[in-house]
């Protein structure tokens, strides 16, 4: 495992950090095979953004579900930073979800017993950081994403922008290698969801990660380096 982690830590701009190939995904429904995803695949580059489109029922949440290796696909391959997750056991999985991948939900998904700055030092306490470093970092990503004046407010006391920005910086915690984002703005009004959108571009690109998002907005897809699409369940 530390191998695999040290290999992924060397990778540079422009290198690929995520490879998907022919990628498949089906689901039992009512005894019959319900075919979701049925091939194609693309390659995420350091440092770039790519804006992931298509109809609703499309298959892009399954997808997103399966790079970012909360559930598998069953068959294709997924290679992140070189390495096969496909051939991994399920703590090495949770080892590289952990420290290498950030998640962006439509809907916060912050704990609402904790304060936004005990949100965001949770990620890194579970990878092990010492309160006092994750303390530190949390207020420094809290500050990055405007929502420092929130840090002693619990997620029912904020706004939705307030709480998404609190969400991306959660997902940058642990300073990761790529950032999945699930219709990151869906659950906010325009003005507040250009607001947050803007912030997880900047900070994407200022931290040269890479980016999947999902989106039905294609004012926002066009701001991506490029596009993928799935369709008739083909990522292409």
């Amino acid at each position: 495992m530390t191998n695999i982690l040290n290999s992924l830590s060397k990778i540079t701009p422009g290198d690929i950090v995520m490879s998907v190939r022919d990628i498949k995904k089906t689901f039992i429904e009512g005894g019959q095979p319900l075919h979701i995803l049925r091939g194609g695949g693309f390659d995420l580059h350091r440092g770039e953004i790519i804006a992931l489109v298509g109809p609703s029922g499309s298959g892009k949440s399954t997808l997103l579900q399966c790079v970012g290796l909360l559930d598998k696909p069953s068959a294709g391959s997924i290679l992140i930073g070189g390495a096969a997750v496909q051939k991994m056991d399920e703590d090495m999985r949770t080892n590289i979800r952990r420290k290498k991948i950030g998640f962006v939900y439509q809907k916060h998904n912050l704990l609402a017993d904790f304060t936004a700055l005990e949100n965001v030092m949770l990620p890194m306490l579970a990878n092990g950081m010492d309160e006092i470093s994750a303390r530190a970092r949390a207020m420094k990503l809290l500050k990055s994403a405007n929502v420092a004046h929130r840090a002693s407010h619990h997620p029912g006391e904020m706004s939705g922008g307030e709480q998404q920005r609190t969400a991306v910086a959660r997902a940058l915690a642990n300073n990761p290698d790529i950032l999945l984002a699930d219709e990151p703005t869906g659950s906010l009004d325009p003005q507040h969801a250009m607001t947050v959108f803007d912030l997880l571009l900047d900070l994407v690109r200022r931290n040269k990660m890479a980016m999947l998002f999902v989106t039905h907005d294609m004012n926002l897809a066009q701001r991506a380096d490029k596009k993928i699409t799935i369709t008739n369940g083909i990522v292409e």
